[in-house]
């Protein structure tokens, strides 16, 4: 009754350990500080940022705690950044300083699920998200408008296509193999019995 009970139990774990295998939610961090906002979308003049976070990876959130400058007549509201796939070809445009239609110094936090929102997205299979500081309207011409003095990015994502390069088995891998062979081990002793 015990061996049973013991079967049944690691079959369980093996069918948690293995389903747990395939999606694994996960985050990655990135410090902001320092980077200049200098021209409009797609400028060769801006900062980008490639972050590996995996083939085919789901990006679902987004958190920011971060302190912008705009220089004068630059506005807070004009510094934008997009997180999008590296083809560009899908992702999330974000202005910290919407509203914000003034010079100076702000402070800006916050968090949101893009899954909620609608507005989760795909990397592609190079795993790469792009990150492209840039400015709304071009003030200086080539020099920067306002600068993100500090603060940090972090992307919480889930990836599938985790790849193991190492010969050595993933323990859901050991627990499903265990959990086969305790069935089969079940299986062959309920013959024997019927056979005598």
């Amino acid at each position: 009754m015990l061996r049973k009970a013991f079967n049944k139990l690691l079959v369980g774990l093996s069918f948690i350990a293995c389903s747990s295998a395939f999606a694994a939610p996960m985050s990655i961090t990135v410090d902001v500080g320092g980077i200049e906002s200098i021209d409009e979308y797609a400028s060769p003049l801006n900062t980008v940022l490639g972050l590996q976070v995996g083939a085919n990876s789901t990006i679902t959130s987004v958190s920011y705690a971060f302190t912008l400058y705009a220089d004068e007549p630059s506005y807070l509201s004009e510094m934008m950044i997009a997180f999008e796939n590296s083809d560009q070809s899908d992702g999330v445009f974000f202005t910290p300083g919407l509203g914000d239609d003034f010079p100076g110094t702000a402070s800006y936090s916050g968090s949101a699920n893009l899954t909620d929102l609608g507005l989760d997205f795909q990397v592609g299979a190079d795993g790469i998200l792009r990150l492209e500081f840039f400015e709304g309207f071009d003030d200086y011409f080539g020099e920067w408008d306002g600068i993100w003095e500090t603060g940090f990015f972090t992307f919480g994502y889930d990836t599938v296509d985790v790849v193991d390069p190492s010969p050595v088995p993933e323990p859901a891998s050991i627990l499903l193999l265990a959990a086969g062979l305790a069935t089969m081990r079940c299986t062959g002793r309920r013959r024997n019995k019927s056979v005598h």
